[in-house]
């Protein structure tokens, strides 16, 4: 009963936000899950110990089911710890790490927080941090990192309608990612607003959002 082994493909453990996008109450992905990771592929064990919970694991590349041919020896450690502080107040520590098939190193180290205050009002929050580390033929070069957090509020004040505000700040001065065709490096403040109508099996999500 506090441990359990897995085998497979599974959706990421990094981020606030989920794959499944019915579990999700903006109808947009912040800029921190479109870089990803989205899926794994391989072994992990989960142990649990009161409070606290572990997971480790060995899979393949990052949203690899399969690697291509002469690529099978290349995976990447996951891992996991969680803690419940309380009843309404949880905690989450995220890593992933390994080389990738042009032998980039890659590391990403991720935090969430959520926080229940009522019944009908919690908060997450989410940072994130990714480290690429280039390849030049004999060795990895020194690392370049893009980063994020965002903090979502979240309240419902009928069964049926509830409202999201997300506030994210992504920063992309290396252009590993968004900026990498521009000029130079830079940064986005998104702020996104989602209502939430429900129905029944049916969610209506009508949304704002404000990119700068």
């Amino acid at each position: 009963d506090w441990l359990k082994f897995s085998a497979g493909t599974w959706a990421t453990h990094v981020g606030y936000e989920l794959v499944d996008p019915q579990l999700n109450r903006n109808y947009s992905m912040s800029y921190m899950f479109t870089n990803g990771p989205f899926t794994h592929t391989g072994v992990k064990a989960d142990i649990t110990k009161g409070k606290h919970g572990f997971m480790i694991g060995l899979s393949n590349p990052t949203d690899f089911r399969i690697p291509p041919d002469g690529y099978i020896n290349k995976k990447f450690l996951i891992a996991q710890y969680s803690l419940a502080a309380s009843d309404n107040v949880k905690v989450y520590l995220n890593y992933v790490s390994g080389k990738n098939f042009d032998t980039t190193k890659v590391s990403q180290f991720d935090a969430v927080l959520t926080a229940k205050v009522s019944d009908k009002f919690n908060i997450g929050f989410n940072g994130t941090v990714n480290t690429t580390q280039g390849w030049d033929g004999a060795k990895n070069l020194d690392g370049e990192s893009w980063w994020g957090s965002a903090v979502y509020l979240n309240v419902d004040p009928k069964p049926w309608f509830g409202l999201t505000l997300r506030g994210e700040y992504f920063n992309d001065d290396n252009q590993l990612k968004m900026f990498g065709i521009a000029p130079e490096g830079g940064s986005i403040f998104a702020t996104t607003l989602s209502a939430n109508f429900k129905a029944g099996g049916f969610t209506f999500i009508p949304e704002i959002r404000f990119d700068n």
